[in-house]
């Protein structure tokens, strides 16, 4: 059984999908995946053993009693998922990730919902996507314990470009009907930069959830303005404005620096300001902050001049393609 579960790029609004904000004020996130992937990989075996391996680390736990198998990450990952499902079978887990976690893009977030997928698939149990969503972030947040949001969990699960809802009783995927050329524009126009460090958003979001649980004013309309910023986003692209995007995708970074002092760094603010310099006309640093990758929307013609300008400085420019599909499962054949 195989799946994959696709990264993610938050536009506008993250931050707003963070418990216990939506459930009192309502989040609203705008977001698309893209063609980078977690994959999962389930092998049954017959001795009752469990092993999990990541692929592209070449490291590997077990085999051992799913109860015995010790490990932290995408091992607790495993075992929380396998124990959600209710296997008592042996079973191999072969993991990997297009992108690693800490990066900004969902990558943890997109491996659970790929777990939950190929073992969904080797059970046949049905569920809907709102039921993945909503079981992925359930392990992820509450049987593991990493810190985070909602929107990740949604965004790869569905696929596409989508503005979701967060309120007190349910969450709503709104996919956007974006016409074809404003995607292509938006591809040929769009780079992914990596800043060269990965961070640990859990101090980030927890200093952010006691400021608004205090009613830290700053931080209150902060939140209040991205909602606002992530709306008129959601318009800019249905109507294929995306020079306006770009001026709100710097509007909604500014905003969101707001939220906590160390959501931006010297690094990230000196390769902001190259990208601009060469022509990138709107940038935002994605994720809860302090590293990873940027998201850059350049000058028709500028994007190699941008790119250039990043790598001088010890950044990593990739091209954006988008993922229309969200979570795929198969069966490998016999």
């Amino acid at each position: 059984m195989r799946a994959r579960a696709p990264l993610r790029v938050s536009y506008a609004g993250g931050g707003t999908d963070v418990p216990p904000y939506p459930s009192l004020k309502g989040g609203v996130v705008l977001s698309s995946t893209i063609q980078n992937y977690a994959y999962c990989s389930i092998t049954p075996r017959p001795d009752g053993m469990v092993s999990v391996s990541r692929e592209d680390q070449d490291v590997s736990t077990g085999p051992e009693r799913l109860t015995e198998l010790k490990g932290s990450g995408e091992v607790e990952f495993v075992r929380a998922v396998a124990k959600r499902f209710g296997v008592e079978q042996g079973f191999d887990a072969d993991l990997r990730y297009d992108a690693l976690p800490g990066t900004g893009l969902g990558s943890s977030s997109a491996l659970c919902v790929a777990l939950i997928g190929a073992f969904r698939e080797w059970k046949g149990t049905s569920m809907t996507d709102y039921e993945i969503a909503n079981l992925a972030y359930d392990v992820e947040r509450k049987d593991v314990g990493i810190p985070g949001g909602l929107q990740d969990q949604y965004a790869s699960t569905f696929g596409g470009f989508n503005l979701i809802e967060f309120k007190k009783d349910s969450n709503i995927v709104n996919p956007l009907r974006i016409k074809r050329e404003t995607l292509n524009e938006l591809e040929y126009s769009s780079l992914l930069c990596f800043t060269g460090t990965t961070r640990r958003s859990g101090g980030i979001l927890q200093r952010q959830i006691e400021s608004y649980e205090h009613k830290d004013s700053r931080v209150m309309e902060a939140l209040e303005r991205m909602k606002e910023l992530t709306l008129q986003m959601k318009d800019s692209l249905l109507t294929g404005n995306l020079t306006e995007f770009a001026r709100l995708l710097n509007s909604e970074w500014v905003t969101k620096k707001a939220l906590d002092s160390a959501i931006s760094t010297d690094e990230v603010d000196i390769l902001l300001h190259a990208a601009r310099e060469s022509g990138a006309i709107g940038g935002k640093l994605l994720g809860a902050g302090g590293g990873g990758f940027l998201f850059l929307y350049c000058e028709p013609g500028k994007q190699v001049h941008v790119e250039k300008a990043v790598e001088r400085l010890g950044g990593k420019a990739f091209p954006v393609r988008f993922d229309l599909e969200g979570l795929q499962t198969w069966r490998s054949p016999k």
